[in-house]
């Protein structure tokens, strides 16, 4: 029912907002760096939107890593982690190097790491994944019976505008976590924080790894500044390695535009 509700929500600001049209800067910004992807900003009261592609906007796709920032409160729901546990690493050496060594909640979320998250998911289970995804209405709310992976190459799926109506419910914490939880994870999200604004955000690659696989990339987050929060989330199509620090350039370069976010 939350799913629905926020999307519904959402795409009626969108509809009733001129900027629902294909905003001339995002287009110019996809083109210039030949990205074919979408991009969704909008303000916390939805009145203040801008898209690029928007039938891309509402396409579902794999979350990949930006689902960590559920799965941190699932987790920590669960109570298979606490803020300062460290999970040994098993010694394998793995593509990233930032995963090669002991991980808590806080590196394994800022590395994006995928064995440490799958450690949590095996304690977590199957049924309790099923039962929090629909509770939290993340997404189409399929994990499926592989509690490790669904967020990599399973059933799970969520669109950009998706994404955007999560993040709103969790930053006015209407989701059913509790409140140290909420507040963990929003330190462990802070990319950046300076006197005029804070920007939490999570990167993710479905099919990283997997060149048969498609390769998407996404960026999702909010960005706080003095009187106004700022939802954004980007998915693109990821044709190369240097693609995937177009991911925040995009992202940055509009919040510069829209956001006025060094105001």
């Amino acid at each position: 029912m939350w799913r629905h509700l926020s999307i519904f929500i959402l795409l009626f600001a969108l509809s009733a907002s001129s900027a629902l049209a294909e905003d001339a800067q995002l287009a110019a910004l996809f083109r210039e760096n030949n990205v074919n992807g979408t991009l969704v900003l909008s303000l916390l009261d939805g009145v203040t939107n801008y898209t690029h592609n928007d039938a891309r906007a509402a396409t579902p796709l794999l979350p990949a890593s930006t689902f960590k920032i559920p799965n941190t409160l699932i987790a920590l729901d669960a109570a298979v982690i606490k803020e300062n546990d460290t999970l040994k690493w098993d010694g394998t050496n793995r593509s990233v190097a930032a995963w090669n060594k002991d991980q808590t909640l806080e590196s394994a979320f800022k590395s994006s790491c995928v064995w440490f998250y799958q450690e949590l998911a095996r304690c977590i289970g199957a049924a309790r994944y099923e039962s929090q995804l629909a509770r939290i209405g993340y997404g189409n709310a399929k994990p499926g019976p592989e509690p490790t992976s669904f967020w990599l190459e399973g059933e799970l799926r969520i669109s950009a505008l998706e994404q955007v109506a999560f993040l709103k419910r969790l930053y006015r914490r209407e989701l059913p976590f509790k409140s140290s939880s909420y507040e963990l994870l929003q330190r462990i999200m802070i990319v950046e924080q300076t006197p005029a604004y804070t920007l939490r955000a999570k990167t993710g690659w479905a099919g990283y790894g997997n060149q048969a696989a498609p390769q998407i990339g996404w960026y999702v987050g909010y960005l706080e500044t003095n009187g106004n929060v700022w939802f954004f989330a980007l998915n693109m199509e990821m044709t190369k390695p240097a693609d995937a620090g177009l991911r925040q350039k995009l992202v940055m370069d509009v919040l510069k535009q829209k956001a006025s976010m060094y105001r």
